[in-house]
Protein backbone atom coordinates (compact mmCIF):
# COMPACT_ATOMS: atom_id res chain seq x y z
CA UNK A 1 0.00 0.00 0.00
CA UNK A 2 1.32 3.44 -0.92
CA UNK A 3 2.07 5.76 2.01
CA UNK A 4 0.41 9.18 1.65
CA UNK A 5 1.97 12.04 3.63
CA UNK A 6 -0.38 14.99 4.24
CA UNK A 7 0.81 18.23 2.63
CA UNK A 8 1.00 20.09 5.92
CA UNK A 9 3.48 17.51 7.22
CA UNK A 10 5.98 18.00 4.40
CA UNK A 11 7.40 21.36 5.62
CA UNK A 12 7.84 19.87 9.08
CA UNK A 13 9.72 16.88 7.66
CA UNK A 14 11.90 19.19 5.57
CA UNK A 15 12.68 21.33 8.63
CA UNK A 16 13.46 18.24 10.74
CA UNK A 17 15.70 16.80 8.03
CA UNK A 18 17.53 20.14 7.70
CA UNK A 19 18.20 20.25 11.42
CA UNK A 20 19.31 16.63 11.31
CA UNK A 21 21.80 17.41 8.54
CA UNK A 22 23.10 20.51 10.31
CA UNK A 23 24.03 18.61 13.44
CA UNK A 24 26.59 16.69 11.40
CA UNK A 25 28.21 19.76 9.80
CA UNK A 26 31.07 19.86 12.30
CA UNK A 27 31.70 16.11 12.37
CA UNK A 28 35.13 15.11 11.11
CA UNK A 29 35.97 11.61 9.93
CA UNK A 30 39.16 10.34 11.57
CA UNK A 31 41.04 7.56 9.79
CA UNK A 32 43.13 5.07 11.80
CA UNK A 33 45.26 2.41 10.11
CA UNK A 34 44.69 -0.89 11.90
CA UNK A 35 46.69 -3.27 9.68
CA UNK A 36 48.36 -3.26 6.28
CA UNK A 37 45.06 -2.68 4.45
CA UNK A 38 42.36 -2.45 7.15
CA UNK A 39 41.30 0.92 8.55
CA UNK A 40 38.93 2.26 11.19
CA UNK A 41 36.90 5.40 10.54
CA UNK A 42 35.57 7.37 13.50
CA UNK A 43 32.89 10.02 13.04
CA UNK A 44 29.42 10.13 14.59
CA UNK A 45 27.76 6.81 15.30
CA UNK A 46 29.21 3.33 15.09
CA UNK A 47 32.83 2.85 14.11
CA UNK A 48 33.39 1.96 10.46
CA UNK A 49 35.75 -0.74 9.23
CA UNK A 50 37.34 -0.46 5.77
CA UNK A 51 39.39 -3.00 3.82
CA UNK A 52 41.19 -1.82 0.68
CA UNK A 53 42.99 -3.78 -2.01
CA UNK A 54 42.98 -4.97 -5.59
CA UNK A 55 39.46 -6.42 -5.28
CA UNK A 56 37.92 -3.12 -4.27
CA UNK A 57 36.72 -1.48 -1.06
CA UNK A 58 34.90 -3.45 1.61
CA UNK A 59 33.09 -1.43 4.30
CA UNK A 60 31.55 -2.34 7.67
CA UNK A 61 28.71 0.00 8.74
CA UNK A 62 28.09 3.52 7.42
CA UNK A 63 26.90 5.80 10.27
CA UNK A 64 24.35 8.50 9.28
CA UNK A 65 23.22 9.57 5.80
CA UNK A 66 24.44 13.21 6.08
CA UNK A 67 27.98 11.90 6.68
CA UNK A 68 28.24 9.78 3.53
CA UNK A 69 30.08 12.43 1.50
CA UNK A 70 32.65 12.85 4.26
CA UNK A 71 32.99 9.08 4.64
CA UNK A 72 33.40 8.64 0.89
CA UNK A 73 36.09 11.33 0.86
CA UNK A 74 37.96 9.55 3.66
CA UNK A 75 37.76 6.25 1.78
CA UNK A 76 38.91 7.82 -1.50
CA UNK A 77 42.00 9.07 0.33
CA UNK A 78 42.84 5.39 0.91
CA UNK A 79 41.79 3.88 -2.42
CA UNK A 80 40.40 4.90 -5.80
CA UNK A 81 38.64 1.55 -6.13
CA UNK A 82 34.85 1.19 -6.01
CA UNK A 83 33.04 0.42 -2.76
CA UNK A 84 31.94 -3.13 -3.59
CA UNK A 85 30.46 -4.52 -0.38
CA UNK A 86 28.95 -3.09 2.79
CA UNK A 87 28.14 -5.22 5.84
CA UNK A 88 25.73 -3.90 8.48
CA UNK A 89 26.57 -5.29 11.92
CA UNK A 90 22.94 -4.66 12.99
CA UNK A 91 19.99 -2.45 12.03
CA UNK A 92 20.35 0.66 14.24
CA UNK A 93 20.44 3.95 12.35
CA UNK A 94 23.91 5.00 13.47
CA UNK A 95 25.22 1.93 11.61
CA UNK A 96 22.81 1.78 8.63
CA UNK A 97 21.82 5.40 8.06
CA UNK A 98 24.02 5.69 5.00
CA UNK A 99 22.77 2.52 3.31
CA UNK A 100 20.84 4.26 0.53
CA UNK A 101 23.84 6.44 -0.29
CA UNK A 102 26.20 3.46 -0.24
CA UNK A 103 23.84 1.59 -2.54
CA UNK A 104 24.02 4.53 -4.96
CA UNK A 105 27.82 4.35 -4.81
CA UNK A 106 27.62 0.75 -5.99
CA UNK A 107 27.89 -1.20 -2.75
CA UNK A 108 26.15 -4.55 -2.34
CA UNK A 109 24.70 -4.55 1.19
CA UNK A 110 25.08 -7.67 3.35
CA UNK A 111 23.60 -8.37 6.80
CA UNK A 112 21.93 -10.94 9.00
CA UNK A 113 18.40 -12.02 8.08
CA UNK A 114 16.96 -10.11 11.04
CA UNK A 115 18.61 -6.86 9.97
CA UNK A 116 16.70 -6.87 6.70
CA UNK A 117 13.49 -7.80 8.53
CA UNK A 118 13.84 -4.93 11.01
CA UNK A 119 14.73 -2.40 8.33
CA UNK A 120 11.65 -3.53 6.39
CA UNK A 121 9.31 -3.27 9.38
CA UNK A 122 10.73 -0.54 11.65
CA UNK A 123 9.96 3.11 10.74
CA UNK A 124 12.73 5.70 10.71
CA UNK A 125 12.68 8.64 13.11
CA UNK A 126 10.58 10.67 10.69
CA UNK A 127 8.03 7.82 10.75
CA UNK A 128 8.68 6.88 7.12
CA UNK A 129 9.77 3.41 6.11
CA UNK A 130 13.22 2.52 4.83
CA UNK A 131 13.33 2.48 1.04
CA UNK A 132 14.24 -0.65 -0.89
CA UNK A 133 17.73 0.73 -1.55
CA UNK A 134 18.50 0.66 2.20
CA UNK A 135 17.86 -3.07 2.52
CA UNK A 136 20.55 -5.77 2.49
CA UNK A 137 20.65 -7.66 -0.80
CA UNK A 138 22.51 -10.65 0.65
CA UNK A 139 21.47 -12.00 4.05
CA UNK A 140 22.71 -14.89 6.15
CA UNK A 141 21.44 -16.89 9.09
CA UNK A 142 24.47 -18.11 11.02
CA UNK A 143 27.79 -17.37 9.36
CA UNK A 144 29.29 -16.22 6.10
CA UNK A 145 32.76 -16.00 4.58
CA UNK A 146 33.75 -13.13 2.31
CA UNK A 147 36.98 -13.55 0.34
CA UNK A 148 38.31 -10.13 -0.56
CA UNK A 149 41.60 -8.26 -0.78
CA UNK A 150 43.75 -11.31 -0.16
CA UNK A 151 42.02 -12.71 2.90
CA UNK A 152 38.94 -14.43 4.25
CA UNK A 153 36.64 -12.30 6.36
CA UNK A 154 34.64 -14.53 8.68
CA UNK A 155 31.22 -13.04 9.43
CA UNK A 156 29.33 -14.71 12.26
CA UNK A 157 26.03 -14.07 14.01
CA UNK A 158 25.65 -13.58 17.77
CA UNK A 159 22.15 -14.49 18.90
CA UNK A 160 20.10 -12.07 21.01
CA UNK A 161 23.04 -9.90 22.01
CA UNK A 162 22.86 -6.16 21.33
CA UNK A 163 19.88 -6.92 19.06
CA UNK A 164 18.62 -10.08 17.35
CA UNK A 165 20.68 -9.43 14.21
CA UNK A 166 24.25 -8.79 15.37
CA UNK A 167 27.28 -9.77 13.32
CA UNK A 168 30.96 -9.84 14.25
CA UNK A 169 33.61 -9.84 11.51
CA UNK A 170 37.11 -11.30 11.76
CA UNK A 171 39.79 -10.51 9.16
CA UNK A 172 41.74 -13.76 9.25
CA UNK A 173 45.03 -12.54 7.75
CA UNK A 174 45.02 -9.00 9.12
CA UNK A 175 44.04 -10.33 12.58
CA UNK A 176 41.41 -7.63 13.08
CA UNK A 177 38.02 -8.11 14.74
CA UNK A 178 35.09 -5.73 14.20
CA UNK A 179 32.54 -6.35 16.95
CA UNK A 180 29.73 -4.00 16.00
CA UNK A 181 27.80 -2.95 19.10
CA UNK A 182 28.51 -6.18 20.95
CA UNK A 183 31.43 -4.19 22.43
CA UNK A 184 31.39 -0.64 23.80
CA UNK A 185 34.97 0.03 24.89
CA UNK A 186 35.19 1.39 28.43
CA UNK A 187 31.44 2.02 28.65
CA UNK A 188 28.30 0.23 29.69
CA UNK A 189 26.70 -1.22 26.57
CA UNK A 190 23.32 -0.47 25.12
CA UNK A 191 21.44 -3.78 25.12
CA UNK A 192 18.30 -3.24 23.03
CA UNK A 193 15.85 -5.55 24.77
CA UNK A 194 12.97 -4.40 22.57
CA UNK A 195 14.90 -5.48 19.48
CA UNK A 196 15.76 -8.96 20.68
CA UNK A 197 18.86 -8.17 22.74
CA UNK A 198 19.58 -9.82 26.08
CA UNK A 199 22.22 -9.81 28.80
CA UNK A 200 23.07 -13.48 28.42
CA UNK A 201 23.23 -13.20 24.65
CA UNK A 202 25.45 -10.13 24.92
CA UNK A 203 27.86 -11.97 27.21
CA UNK A 204 27.86 -14.92 24.82
CA UNK A 205 28.73 -12.55 21.97
CA UNK A 206 31.78 -11.22 23.81
CA UNK A 207 32.89 -14.75 24.65
CA UNK A 208 32.42 -15.69 20.99
CA UNK A 209 34.58 -12.77 19.91
CA UNK A 210 37.29 -13.59 22.44
CA UNK A 211 37.38 -17.20 21.27
CA UNK A 212 38.21 -15.99 17.75
CA UNK A 213 41.25 -13.84 18.56
CA UNK A 214 44.71 -13.85 20.11
CA UNK A 215 46.93 -11.48 22.06
CA UNK A 216 47.93 -9.58 18.91
CA UNK A 217 44.44 -8.98 17.54
CA UNK A 218 43.37 -5.39 16.93
CA UNK A 219 39.72 -4.82 17.83
CA UNK A 220 37.40 -2.25 16.27
CA UNK A 221 34.57 -1.83 18.81
CA UNK A 222 31.13 -0.55 17.91
CA UNK A 223 31.89 2.56 19.94
CA UNK A 224 35.14 3.77 21.48
CA UNK A 225 38.76 3.81 20.39
CA UNK A 226 40.77 0.96 18.86
CA UNK A 227 41.06 -1.85 21.38
CA UNK A 228 42.85 -5.10 22.21
CA UNK A 229 42.22 -8.45 23.86
CA UNK A 230 43.11 -7.31 27.40
CA UNK A 231 40.59 -4.45 27.27
CA UNK A 232 38.00 -6.78 25.72
CA UNK A 233 38.49 -9.23 28.60
CA UNK A 234 38.08 -6.38 31.10
CA UNK A 235 34.79 -5.53 29.43
CA UNK A 236 33.64 -9.15 29.76
CA UNK A 237 34.61 -9.18 33.44
CA UNK A 238 32.43 -6.09 33.98
CA UNK A 239 29.46 -7.83 32.35
CA UNK A 240 29.90 -11.04 34.36
CA UNK A 241 30.40 -9.17 37.64
CA UNK A 242 27.29 -7.06 37.11
CA UNK A 243 25.27 -10.10 36.09
CA UNK A 244 26.19 -11.94 39.31
CA UNK A 245 25.41 -8.88 41.42
CA UNK A 246 21.99 -8.31 39.86
CA UNK A 247 21.07 -12.01 39.98
CA UNK A 248 21.84 -11.98 43.71
CA UNK A 249 19.47 -9.05 44.17
CA UNK A 250 16.76 -10.80 42.15
CA UNK A 251 17.09 -13.97 44.23
CA UNK A 252 16.46 -12.08 47.46
CA UNK A 253 13.34 -10.47 46.02
CA UNK A 254 14.54 -6.97 45.17
CA UNK A 255 12.37 -5.01 42.72
CA UNK A 256 13.47 -3.38 39.50
CA UNK A 257 13.36 0.09 41.07
CA UNK A 258 15.38 -1.06 44.08
CA UNK A 259 18.08 -2.53 41.86
CA UNK A 260 18.16 0.46 39.52
CA UNK A 261 18.72 2.81 42.46
CA UNK A 262 21.41 0.68 44.15
CA UNK A 263 24.63 2.51 43.24
CA UNK A 264 26.74 -0.04 45.11
CA UNK A 265 26.07 -2.68 42.45
CA UNK A 266 28.07 -0.81 39.82
CA UNK A 267 30.34 1.42 41.91
CA UNK A 268 33.57 -0.36 40.97
CA UNK A 269 32.93 0.21 37.27
CA UNK A 270 31.30 3.61 37.73
CA UNK A 271 34.58 4.76 39.26
CA UNK A 272 36.35 3.62 36.09
CA UNK A 273 34.05 5.78 33.95
CA UNK A 274 31.81 3.07 32.53
CA UNK A 275 28.68 5.11 33.20
CA UNK A 276 29.86 8.17 31.28
CA UNK A 277 28.50 7.07 27.91
CA UNK A 278 25.04 6.77 26.37
CA UNK A 279 24.04 4.23 29.03
CA UNK A 280 24.50 5.50 32.57
CA UNK A 281 24.74 3.43 35.74
CA UNK A 282 21.04 3.43 36.54
CA UNK A 283 20.12 2.41 32.99
CA UNK A 284 22.52 -0.54 32.94
CA UNK A 285 21.29 -1.81 36.31
CA UNK A 286 17.70 -1.58 35.09
CA UNK A 287 18.56 -3.30 31.80
CA UNK A 288 20.28 -6.17 33.56
CA UNK A 289 17.37 -6.59 35.98
CA UNK A 290 14.73 -6.67 33.24
CA UNK A 291 16.69 -9.07 31.06
CA UNK A 292 17.74 -11.45 33.83
CA UNK A 293 14.37 -11.44 35.56
CA UNK A 294 12.65 -12.97 32.52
Amino acid sequence: MQRIIPLFILPLLFFANSLNAQRFDDVKIETIQVSDHVYMLIGAGGNIGVSIGDDGVFVIDDQFAPLTTKIETAIKALSNKQIKYLVNTHYHGDHTGGNVNMHKLGATIIAHDNVRHRLETTPKRDNTMHPKEALPIITFNDELNIHINGEKVAVFHAEHAHTDGDALLYFTESNVLHTGDTYFKGRYPYIDLESGGSVNGYINAVELGLASINENTKIIPGHGSLSNKTEYETFLNMLLTLKDAVLTEIKVGKTEDEVSKNDALTKTFDDLGYGSGFINSEKIRRTFYVSLKE
